[in-house]
């Protein structure tokens, strides 16, 4: 069997108040996802820049306008399916503007501080592992 190889992008947004913003998928379209709350992204289009993509995906999902330069901090083997093979890479960003909720991907969001975003239920397992390796700015 082949496995296809797919990348996504996700943005760690902080606030002025030092808050993260989180998002939480619309358990009626994913019903198969149990933890449903992560951060802005998803899978890359091939040929375009990483962060053009990460922007894409930020505007698409939260409104929010991708401000200065990210910080990559972490690279993720995602396997959860067999025959695909995802990397997730995941940037420590800044955005401005006003959340709001595009398309139905989403049902809600909450800015959380770090402490907060770690206690959080139903966090997304790749991102409570990154937040448990890495020391964020």
């Amino acid at each position: 069997m082949e496995t296809k190889l797919q990348v996504g992008v996700k943005a760690l947004i902080k606030n002025l108040e030092g808050k993260y913003l989180v998002l939480k998928r619309n358990p009626e379209k994913y019903p198969e996802i149990e933890d449903l709350w992560d951060i802005p992204g998803g899978r890359i289009d091939p040929g375009i820049p990483l962060l053009e993509n990460l922007s894409r995906e930020i505007k698409e999902e939260t409104s929010l306008e991708l401000a200065g330069e990210p910080k990559l901090l972490a690279a993720q083997d995602i396997l959860r399916i067999e025959g695909r093979h995802v990397i997730r890479l995941t940037y420590a960003a800044e955005a401005k503007g006003q959340v709001q909720i595009v398309g139905d991907e989403h049902s809600e969001y909450q800015w959380l501080g770090l402490e907060e975003l770690k206690a959080l239920d139903g966090l997304d397992k790749y991102l409570r592992e990154l937040l448990e390796t890495k020391t964020l700015l």
